[in-house]
């Protein structure tokens, strides 16, 4: 079977990413990269100037070399097909060669001088393996696999780089294809990772920096959190970032201005792909945002901003500031935000609708919220009713609304005395006393409620 030259580079971040501080600094990080090598018998077939494994021999020895001069970075080695004769097929002939440690760059590069192809390609099993490679969690786990063909085991490569993406292991691939590779074989690869097509000798070297880099290269990035004009003018809003394929936490910051009024500098790990939530009420999100190495990365999103006040009639009075307002997006029904008359809320240009927990309650619909401005919905000042009882009884309180009585509230079956704030208005009481066994008992008695006001109905 004719195989071809690929290189697929998958990253393990073990565990969950730490959250940093609003800056967006991580400390320095240990990268740890883990080469898995193909030594199935085809890599004799030859290519270019030489054969398939020689020419991989050489290459990945100097990329070994090149990451073996940064401080932060340990290598390891793992290959496969190099234990048992094909055929027969052994499809767990795969092998950790040379464990992660420092300046252990010569032990690789001669084992991988030693060795020679001779068996099959279990890319799904030594991909499944490798995750107990690495000593810990507490760093960039990177993986690097080199092979000359596809799955030969009846594994499934997609299935396990999924599995691991949903649980916070592996980050999403980067496949390298190197020779001519028709266009189902690509394909088969999209399910793993990104695909980088490599048809010569020097693409593949070319390829191989490309992999350096992504491994090592500093990248920062912004977000801009644009107002109604499409400037990053919003800021100190808490945000998230998510692993777009496993739903994990990867980052939590406060949206920050830097010292000259520029959304802050941050320092995201690039070998993922992310998704964004800004928690504004309602929330904005961003998804599928993947960086770029080596540059400064913008990230925008609409997210334009106003204010909501709450007010009584008399601005300084208290009896409204512990009132709660339930917000929803106008003709919805999920509630957004719940605001009490002491607060100042920022909400999402856009048409909401207020329900004000008061007695009885005010429903305000259509309230705009506009860019940088601040709407005052205000309602009436409540007026205090004390309700005097000849004995203690069941009371029900209704608003006078025309011919309609419409409940507002009950009051309490063991007292004889009970006080309620009302909002302006005519009402009725309708009261009978535990102690009368006779619906005909029940009395009541209508009266009117104004601003700031305090009066008592006696019901006896």
């Amino acid at each position: 079977m004719r195989k071809l030259l690929l290189a697929i580079v998958l990253l393990f971040a073990g565990g969950t990413f730490p959250l940093f501080a609003q800056q967006g600094r991580p400390e320095a990080q240990k990268v740890r990269v883990l080469l898995i090598f193909d030594f199935s018998n085809s890599m004799y077939g030859l290519w270019e100037s030489d054969s398939k494994i020689n020419i991989a021999k050489r290459l990945v020895s100097s990329m070994v070399d090149s990451l073996s001069r940064q401080a932060s970075v340990e290598l390891a080695l793992r290959c496969y097909g190099h234990q048992k004769k094909y055929p027969p097929q052994d499809c767990d002939d795969t092998k950790l060669e040379v464990p992660f440690g420092k300046d252990n760059a010569w032990l690789i590069k001669q084992k991988l001088n030693k060795l020679n192809p001779s068996g099959t390609t279990p890319i799904a099993r030594s991909l499944e393996a490798c995750a107990a490679d690495f000593p810990d969690k507490n760093a960039r786990n990177i993986v690097i696999l080199i092979t000359d063909g596809k799955e030969e085991c009846d594994g499934d490569p997609c299935a396990i780089s999924a599995a691991l993406q949903s649980k916070g292991i592996i980050l999403r691939p980067f496949i390298v294809g190197v020779g001519k590779l028709e266009t189902d074989i690509k394909n088969s690869f999209n399910c793993i990772g990104n695909f980088y097509d490599a048809s010569t000798e020097l693409s593949f070297r070319q390829v191989i920096q490309i992999v350096i880099t992504q491994v090592l290269n500093a990248t920062t990035s912004q977000v801009n959190l644009l107002d109604q004009s499409g400037k990053p003018t919003e800021t100190d809003v808490a945000m998230t970032f998510y692993d777009q394929a496993g739903g994990q936490q990867r980052y939590n910051f406060i949206h920050t201005m830097n010292h000259k009024g520029v959304p802050d500098t941050l320092r995201l790990d690039h070998l993922n792909t992310y998704r964004l939530v800004v928690h504004t009420i309602p929330p904005v999100e961003k998804k599928d945002i993947q960086l770029y190495a080596g540059k400064h990365n913008i990230i925008a999103l609409d997210a334009p901003q106003g204010y909501l006040k709450l007010q009584g009639g008399n601005a300084e009075a208290s009896s409204l500031r512990d009132i709660p307002c339930i917000i929803r997006k106008a003709g919805e029904t999920n509630t957004l935000h719940v605001q009490t008359f002491r607060e100042l809320s920022k909400l999402i240009c856009g048409s909401y609708d207020l329900e004000i927990l008061c007695l009885p309650r005010v429903i305000v619909k259509g309230v705009k919220i506009n860019q940088s401005h601040t709407t005052t919905v205000k309602i009436e000042e409540p007026g205090a009713v004390s309700f005097i009882l000849g004995a203690a009884g069941v009371t029900s309180v209704f608003a006078e609304e025309g011919k309609q009585l419409t409940w507002v509230c009950n009051l309490s079956e063991t007292a004889t005395q009970d006080m309620v704030r009302l909002q302006p208005g005519r009402y009725k009481a309708v009261y009978r006393a535990k102690g009368a066994r006779e619906t005909m008992f029940s009395l009541e008695k209508s009266f009117q409620v104004l601003p700031g006001t305090s009066q008592q109905v006696i019901m006896k």
